[in-house]
Parts: structure tokens; C-alpha cells; sequence
């Protein structure tokens, strides 16, 4: 659909252009604007770019060239074309920008500052690379800092957060947007370099953007044709790129001289208001425009050094021996933008206080959505333990009992899956699937954009990372939840290191979490991963036991409005134990089966919680050894509570030996056990319960190894394991022979 000039006409009121009955640079189906102060285009780049090249320099070091090159892009973004308000970040329909290729941040910093941020003084914009710890201008964006929407820095990352916050428009508008009222109604513009679209997240991410049709999503491209290694080419000769994304379904516009012409790219900009497709546009660039190493790989990671900047300096017509210059001709040319912005919160307020008027039952609950706060009820859609099952029940299928009642009722959950609904039991009655409206599948799963359950397909990477654009469009807005099998979360772990990063609150549904997933193999079974998660920062790694557990790993999720949460969950049946405790769940570990007179401390999680109780009773019976057991589901939450607390889980000061069970890689475990029935090699293909006893996760196993140990540690006491973490189930936990 191309764009009228009524829609400039319209546009122009709130955006320092004007119509004019022209195309400019053959800009297809773009009419063109007649741009206020562009004779000061020139003075704006030749100053914007030295200063940069100052930047780096000071500390020898950063990322010079992309930001150089890009100098005519932001020009066009933050003088003409993006709506937002640069006195206040949080101003709820502004436009968001994502700059995936995040260590060309410096751009971003420098426009933030000529804007108006007020955070984004001179003195900050020095800090980078610098020793202070009160800086605002990291390496790469982040999201704490006003005006920034995600952080970025792992290329690609930033393409799907981007396709995440055009998601949450789309949804918000088609559930709230009523004729005559638009409460929501922005764009979501990134820009990424020649990686980002390299990197196969960013590739699964636009895939979907064109499957949804999010036409309020425009990826620009800083095409600089430079990598590390050289030019682009080195490793990317065989495509076209503007045929590659016109294929994946994108509306591809093409400029050709973008390092300068900042009328040129207002024109695409713009255009893209008024697409039918999500849009491309492929800006041709020179990195380091200016230097003596411009258009090489030389400008991109390091300082141009002192000679090249007197040369930027007296090529571009400016003082060499001036620096950090910013005349007051570059702050008068934005000093609109500010203005500007104010009156769009105001027209905003307005719009929303007319939509209050007509729909007060839609505008309380739209507002409750912007504040991100949850209902305070929502805990009545938990079962009471007595209302689960009662028969061994896997707990995947108990998420479903707990998730799916939320997932029905709470607006602001969005669930998704990765081609895995029959197994990870996610959908709840009446879903109705997030889809482009026009959309018509051939197994009929249609839907439009007020849908609240989402279809990744097979892109796991992707899902986080969306995931992670949806929650950052507003804090509480949202809370996604995705789901997968556990070990696929294996290729989604950038993602959900980068929501942890953040402080990005979602729920990731991770089934078929053991060696008990079977028959389906080592490749399917997870070893290491829980380690990896538990090892993260700010990630809360739960493996509930049973029902009553997956309640509390439930309510924990939901309580952690800054960390996202992985609930680990079984294929097979578990059975339901009438100690487990979604009170005790919240503290990490409690105990499950307490012993006054005990020589030996059984540690379980999840689906090994059975051999852990067999074994206690055989202990019992055939040595006469007694045993205590402690349900140990979320290290981190443990670590939480006080010293008295976890001493008197753990008995630690009692001299008597604590043993893990959990077909897992042992590590971390030292911290709280003296030995462990783990794992140390890959799983194998076998039924859910021959694996098990292939591993030497047998009680008739498991009891003679922990008498023996027990009868070391009471005839040589404790003080013999120190140092000496024991694996019991075989040097390399591969079972045994019987």
C-alpha cells in the first residue's frame, strides 16, 4: 500500500516537515517532505562525527565507525521521523528503538544527549570506557539507562526484542483501540549492522515478523558491507539481501547514499507508516566516513588514533585542535524534539481521558496494564493441593492443572510454545492464537491480534528473545510464558541469559527434564543444563516434585517481577507425596521427611524424588539406617533464607553425611552434599524406567552405597569426605553391571 500525501499532511503536525508533490532520489512510492533546517544537515554530521572520533579516543578505544558512518539515519529518526518524548522515557505510546548492533552505541548515546535526555550530559558521554562506576554510556546499550528500550551487544538479540515490541503494540491496539480512540499506536524501528541478520536468531525473528504481518516494525540496515575479518563478503557472498527479505514477506526499500543524505532516508522512513508489511530498508553506508581508514575494517573496534582525527577534523572544515565541540547550532536544530515530544504525551493524555469517558470498564483495565501491576486476585486461580489428583501425575501435565486456569483468565499472560502444545500442556480452554488477521491455515488455528496464545513454530532461540521485547515494552504489561522441551532451551540460553540480564520477568515451561524422557535419547535427555541455569544470574531454576510444588514454583514465578523462571518438569508420572509443601517450595529447600536420630541426609528434586523415598525405606529396613529426606527444588531462593534456616534443612554441624540424588551433573552440588548419584556422561535411549536403572538409579542400588558410606563416615567421622566429593553411582555415572 503506498503512502498518499494526505498522510504527510497529517503527519506534518506533529513532525518538523511538509508536504511537497515530488518523489526525491527515486525513493519508490514515497512523496516527498520538505524537511525544516535541513541546511544545517551538513554542519549536524561533520560535528556529530568528530565527536565520536573524539570519544574513542580519549580511553584509545570503542567502536568509532558504525556510529560515524550512521550519522545521516539518526539525523532522519530523531530530528523527523521517531515519536517520543526525551524528557520522559516512559511515556507509554511512544515509538521504541532497538539498536541491535548495540557496539555502535555511542550513536545512540550522542543523539540522546542533542535531544534532550536530561541523564545524557557531556560529562557521561566521556565516561565511556571509562573507570567510572556512575556511568550511563556502557559498551553496548542497556536497558536501565532512559532511553533505551533493551540492552543489546550479541548481535541478532536485538532484531527479535524488536519483533517482541511490535508484538505488544499489535496486541494492545486490537484489545484496546476502539474507532476514534487509538490509545496505541506506535512503532517499533531497529537498526542492525551486517551481523545481525547473519545470526540465525535474527533470521527465526523476521520470519515471524512477516508471518504476523507486523507492518509497525522497520529494520534499517547500516549497510557498511564491514565485519571484523574484512568486508562483509568474507563469509556472506552468495545472497541478495533485499531479494532474501522481499521473500521472507518484508517491503524492501533501497538507499544508496545513506552516509549523507538525510532527506533520502526521511522519505523511507516515513513511507513505512503507511506499510502493509513489516519494511527493510537497506541503507547503503561508509563506516569511519571521514577518517583515512574509512570503509575498513580498521574503524570499527578500536580508536582512529590522534593523526587520523586532525585529518576527520580538517577535512570536515573543522578546528583540529579543538575537541568535544557541539556548537549551539546543533542543539538549536533539535531543540524541537523536546517540545514536540510534551505535546504528544499531551495529546496522548487527552486520548486517554476521552477513552475513559466512553469505555470506563476498558480504559480501568487498560490502565492497570500500564502500570503493570497484576489483578490482586490471581491467586485464586491456583488449585488448593487438595484439589490435585491424587494418582501419579507427570508433572508437566500439573503445570497444565496450575498454568492453564492463569493463562485463561489473566490478560496480561501471553503463552507460546515452540511447536510442542500436545506435550508441554499449555493450552488452556477457549485460546485463541495471536495471528495476522488474514491469515487462513490449513488446519484452521486462525486468529488475529488479540490473541493470547502464540505459535513460535521451531524457533526456540527466537521465542526467548521475543519473549524478552514483550516484557520490556512496559514492565508488567506482560508476562510471557514459553514453552519447550528442557533441553531445547539449550538453544534458546542466550536469550534467557539476556532477559536475566535485564531483569525480564517471564515463565519458561521446560518439560521432558530427565533421562526419564526415555526413548527419545541421549539427544532429548538433559544432563548439563540444569547446571547452566542454576549457575546463571538471576535466573530461577525450579524442579518441582510434584503438583503441590509446581503450585509453588507457579506463585514463586509470579512473584519475581525481575527475574525470568524456568519450571522443570517430567514426562513421566511422579507420584504425589503428601509432605511436599508449596510454602516450603518458596524457600528453596525445606525438609521433607525429618529424622531426630538420623545418620544420613537424603537431597532430592523432581523426578528422582521417588528413588530418594525408596531408598530411605530400604535403608531402613534391610540396614537399619535411618535417613532424613530434604526436597532441595531452587538453589537460589535457598541461599536466600537465613543461616538458621538452612542449618536446620541441611543438619550440616550434625557430622552426618548428605547425599544428592538427581540424574544431573553433579556440579554445585559440593556446596551442600558430600556425595551424589548423578550423572557424568550422556543418557542413553531406553524406556523411561530402564534408563533409570541402567544409570543405577535403583533403591536396591542406591542403599548398600550409602550404608557403606555412612559406615566410613562413623568409623573415620566427616572430616574423611572433606575435599573428596564422592560420585557413587560409577566413576563416570554410567550404572552397573547386575
Amino acid at each position: 500500500m503506498a503512502p498518499t500525501l494526505e498522510y504527510y499532511d497529517e503527519v506534518s503536525h506533529d513532525l518538523p516537515i511538509k508536504p511537497v508533490a515530488a518523489k526525491v532520489n527515486g525513493v519508490p512510492a514515497v512523496a516527498a517532505v520538505q524537511l525544516e533546517n535541513s541546511e544545517k544537515h551538513d554542519l549536524v554530521l561533520r560535528y556529530f562525527r568528530a565527536y565520536i572520533a573524539d570519544l574513542c579516543q580519549q580511553f584509545n578505544g570503542g567502536h568509532p565507525g558504525s556510529a560515524m558512518g550512521m550519522a545521516a539515519i539518526g539525523v532522519a529518526l530523531y530530528k523527523y521521523v521517531m515519536k517520543f518524548s526525551p524528557k520522559n522515557g516512559s511515556y507509554f505510546n511512544r515509538d521504541r528503538f532497538v539498536l541491535s548492533n548495540g557496539h555502535a552505541c555511542l550513536w545512540q548515546y550522542l543523539f540522546m544527549h542533542l535531544v534532550g535526555v536530561k541523564e545524557m550530559t557531556t560529562d557521561q558521554l566521556k565516561s565511556y570506557h571509562s573507570e567510572k562506576y556512575d556511568s550511563i554510556c556502557p559498551g553496548h546499550p542497556e536497558i536501565e539507562n532512559d532511553g533505551v528500550e533493551v540492552t543489546t551487544g550479541p548481535l541478532g538479540q536485538g532484531v527479535a526484542n524488536a519483533v517482541g515490541l511490535a508484538m505488544a503494540t499489535k496486541h494492545l491496539a486490537a484489545t484496546y483501540n476502539r474507532e476514534g480512540h487509538e490509545v496505541v499506536n506506535n512503532m517499533t524501528w531497529c537498526m542492525i549492522g551486517d551481523a545481525c541478520l547473519q545470526e540465525g536468531v535474527g533470521l527465526e525473528a523476521v520470519s515471524l515478523a512477516s508471518h504476523w504481518k507486523l507492518n509497525n516494525l522497520c529494520i534499517i540496515y547500516d549497510n557498511n558491507n564491514i565485519t571484523c575479518d574484512g568486508t562483509a563478503d568474507v563469509a556472506n557472498s552468495g545472497e541478495d539481501m533485499n531479494a532474501k527479505m522481499r521473500a521472507t514477506g518484508f517491503n524492501v526499500i533501497d538507499i544508496l547514499d545513506g552516509h549523507s543524505n538525510v532527506s533520502s532516508i526521511v522519505h523511507a522512513l516515513l513511507s513505512v507508516r503507511s506499510s502493509d508489511k513489516p519494511t527493510f530498508i537497506n541503507i547503503r553506508t561508509v563506516i569511519g566516513i571521514g577518517s583515512q581508514k574509512a570503509g575498513t575494517p580498521a574503524t570499527h573496534g578500536a580508536a582512529l588514533g590522534l593523526d587520523d582525527i586532525v585529518n576527520i577534523k580538517k577535512s570536515s572544515g573543522l578546528n583540529p585542535d579543538e575537541h568535544y565541540v557541539l556548537p549551539e547550532e546543533m542543539y538549536s536544530f533539535f531543540e524541537d524534539v523536546a517540545s514536540r515530544g510534551k505535546q504528544l504525551e499531551a495529546d496522548w493524555s487527552n486520548t486517554l481521558n476521552a477513552y475513559e469517558q466512553k469505555y470506563p470498564e476498558l480504559a480501568a483495565e487498560f490502565k492497570l496494564r500500564v502500570a503493570g501491576k497484576m489483578p490482586k486476585d490471581w491467586t485464586k486461580y491456583i488449585p488448593k493441593k487438595e484439589d490435585f489428583p491424587k494418582e501419579p501425575t507427570a508433572t508437566r501435565k500439573s503445570a497444565g492443572l496450575v498454568g492453564n486456569p492463569l493463562g485463561e483468565n489473566m490478560k496480561n499472560f501471553l503463552v507460546g510454545t515452540a511447536d510442542l502444545t500436545p506435550s508441554c500442556n499449555v493450552a488452556y480452554k477457549k485460546k485463541f492464537d495471536f495471528q495476522s488477521p488474514e491469515l487462513r491455515t490449513a488446519c484452521g488455528l486462525d486468529g488475529d491480534y488479540t490473541g493470547r496464545y502464540i505459535h513460535y513454530g521451531i524457533r526456540e532461540h527466537a521465542m526467548c528473545a521475543i519473549s524478552n521485547g514483550l516484557v520490556a515494552f512496559n514492565r508488567g504489561t506482560f508476562l510471557p510464558i514459553t514453552s519447550s522441551f528442557f533441553m531445547f532451551y539449550l538453544y534458546a540460553a542466550p536469550a534467557v541469559r539476556m532477559g536475566a540480564l535485564q531483569g525480564l520477568q517471564q515463565i519458561h515451561i521446560a518439560t521432558h527434564d530427565s533421562i526419564g524422557t526415555g526413548e527419545d535419547g541421549p539427544t532429548h535427555q538433559p544432563i548439563a543444563l540444569a547446571a547452566l541455569y542454576r549457575a546463571m544470574p538471576n535466573v530461577l531454576y525450579m524442579r518441582p516434585c510434584d503438583s503441590e510444588e509446581v503450585a509453588g514454583a507457579f506463585e514463586v514465578a509470579i512473584k519475581a517481577t525481575e527475574t525470568p523462571s524456568i519450571i522443570s518438569l517430567s514426562r513421566q508420572v511422579l507420584p504425589q507425596w503428601d509432605q511436599s509443601s508449596r510454602q516450603g517450595f518458596a524457600k528453596g529447600a525445606y525438609v521433607f521427611v525429618e529424622e531426630d536420630d538420623f545418620d544420613v541426609t537424603l537431597i532430592s528434586t523432581g523426578s528422582e524424588m521417588v528413588f530418594a523415598m525408596q531408598t530411605r525405606d530400604i535403608l531402613k529396613e534391610k540396614y537399619n539406617i535411618t535417613a532424613r529426606v530434604v526436597s532441595f527444588p531452587v538453589p537460589r531462593l535457598f541461599e536466600q533464607q537465613s543461616r538458621e534456616y538452612k542449618q536446620s534443612v541441611l543438619k550440616s554441624k550434625a557430622g552426618k553425611p548428605a547425599v544428592v540424588v538427581e540424574a544431573y551433573a553433579a556440579n554445585g552440588w559440593e556446596r551442600y552434599a558430600d556425595a551424589a548419584f548423578s550423572m557424568r556422561r550422556f543418557g542413553k535411549s531406553l524406556p523411561s524406567k530402564s534408563a533409570y536403572k541402567y544409570f543405577g538409579f535403583e533403591p536396591e542400588i542406591m542403599a548398600p552405597k550409602i550404608e557403606e558410606l555412612v559406615k566410613e563416615v562413623q568409623r573415620d567421622s566427616i572430616e574423611v569426605l572433606r575435599g573428596d566429593f564422592r560420585d557413587l553411582n560409577g566413576a563416570l555415572g554410567i550404572g552397573f553391571k547386575h
